[in-house]
């Protein structure tokens, strides 16, 4: 058993932790319309995205999955028969994770809304508003925090599991 799976995991619930984050930035900003420094300018929406972590090459000595040849072969020193099923192994790459590619400011971020007593309206009325909409934000939170406790449970397990072997 590899010892990864915590780093992996680990990994996940960072990853899910940002994007709860995110996601409580935009809901407290739903209604800015100024810039920390009070001048006019809208809260844009942000969004997060991730992408896989790639470690060590994989090692497979004799084996010819890499190739994708529908042949088996056999190995004469080991006496092993290594047959290609057509697998894919992500070009020999093994998966170590997920990390926070980027925060980045969601297409369409502003929308303009009919409000003449709005102190920060134009002169016909108009108010430019972060375009958010608190059910997405809600359901992105349900889903990260769905995913983070994912990540804890898989902790949680490989330890009871690693636990239990020791007992054996």
């Amino acid at each position: 058993m590899s010892f990864n799976i915590f780093d992996i995991a680990g990994s996940g619930m960072t990853a899910q932790r940002i994007k709860m984050d995110t996601v409580a930035s935009n809901i407290a900003n739903i209604n800015t319309t100024r810039q920390p420094d009070g001048s006019k300018g809208v809260y844009v929406k942000k969004d997060v995205s991730f992408r896989t972590i790639y470690e060590d090459t994989v090692n497979r000595g004799y084996s010819n999955f890499a190739s994708n040849s529908p042949d088996a072969e056999f190995d004469p020193k080991t006496g092993n028969m290594l047959i290609n099923a057509n697998v894919s192994l992500n070009n020999g790459m093994l998966t170590g994770g997920v990390r926070v590619d980027e925060i980045y400011e969601a297409e369409n971020g502003v929308k303009t809304v009919y409000d003449p007593s709005h102190p920060d309206a134009d002169e016909e009325g108009y108010v430019d508003l972060p375009n958010i909409s608190l059910v997405e934000e809600m359901v992105g939170m349900i889903s990260a925090s769905r995913a983070y406790e994912a990540n804890a449970t898989v902790a949680q397990n490989v330890t009871t599991m690693m636990q239990t072997a020791m007992n054996i």
